[in-house]
């Protein structure tokens, strides 16, 4: 019987949905919206041409149209969730590209407007540690005194040839400067990591995992990379032919880094979920459901769980 004290299922880690019942006392869903924001990698202002993974749509693939209003984005987006579930409420997700990189009476305004909208409970705001000024924080500590707040940051790797590499074009330091700035003002955290980055090995994704723990961080999302059409990486990819990890290999790598993880952090993401009309590699990933229950499995198998190093 799992006796992993942040599970209400066969679970052996932390998982967003037990996190949101527990906080809730119901079904919460995600609601992605796309603002239609730029980001600061692309339009010259650190960077150019983004994040070499990154695809056309910003990481926005199964967020709304922003030709359409946010109302009417987060009508279909809601309707197509609630076939799933038919009793929810909702976190606003901005999704697509760096969602505070505009001056802030234009934040206030768009994110003022889903708030409005019936039964929305909270607001989840993707962005870059280096697209929060001082203004915006202090607005983002208003807004957490009205809603439930979550930042998402981009760290990605630790390795800072990675970094380079990936074309990330922002500092560890200037990562974790942002989280404390963050935690400072008693607003929760969500780190996006991926495995699987060219050239990284299993000891550069598993210190990744361990530095954060260290951190004042509440979640984390888990991706493995994915090889997306008209990408970056995708040409990289077609020159160096550089490893894909098996199916097998991420789920080693994943569950090592539960292990490594303190038990209250929540899992948001422990997967990549991309278009399968836009995947060059790794073709494994179209099958989502296949690869969180071989994790479960095999966390079943080795008898372990989330914090079990530690």
């Amino acid at each position: 019987m799992n006796q992993f004290q942040y599970s209400n299922s066969n679970k052996r880690y932390h998982t967003l949905d037990y996190y949101y019942k527990n906080r809730f006392g119901e079904k919460i869903f995600k609601v992605s919206l796309n603002a239609g924001f730029s980001c600061p990698n692309i339009d010259g202002t650190v960077g150019s041409g983004g994040c070499i993974y990154c695809s056309k749509s910003g990481s926005g693939e199964f967020g709304g149209n922003k030709k359409d209003s946010l109302e009417k984005q987060f009508q279909i987006i809601k309707n197509k969730m609630h076939k799933k579930w038919k009793e929810a409420k909702y976190i606003a997700y901005f999704q697509a590209r760096t969602n505070t990189y505009a001056p802030v009476e234009k934040l206030k305004e768009i994110y003022e407007r889903v708030l409005k909208i019936k039964n929305v409970v909270g607001i989840n705001i993707a962005t870059r540690p280096d697209a929060i000024t001082e203004e915006c924080l202090d607005y983002l500590e208003e807004l957490n005194k009205k809603t439930y707040l979550t930042i998402e940051l981009g760290l990605q790797t630790t390795n800072e040839k990675t970094s380079i590499l990936i074309n990330r074009c922002h500092t560890l330091n200037c990562f974790e400067t942002m989280v404390k700035k963050l935690r400072e003002k008693k607003i929760d955290v969500v780190v996006h990591i991926i495995n699987g980055l060219p050239y990284e090995t299993k000891e550069d994704m598993i210190n990744t995992i361990k530095y954060l723990n260290k951190l004042d961080i509440q979640g984390i999302k888990i991706h493995m990379l994915s090889i997306l059409k008209n990408t970056t990486i995708e040409e990289l990819f077609k020159k160096e032919k550089f490893k894909i990890l098996s199916k097998e290999e991420y789920i080693d790598i994943v569950i090592e880094q539960l292990e490594n993880l303190r038990p209250e952090i929540v899992i948001h993401r422990i997967t990549g979920d991309p278009d399968p009309n836009e995947l060059i590699e790794p073709f494994w990933l179209i099958k989502k459901f296949c690869v969180l229950n071989d994790i479960d499995k095999e966390m079943v198998k080795r008898d372990t769980y989330q914090g079990a190093k530690l």
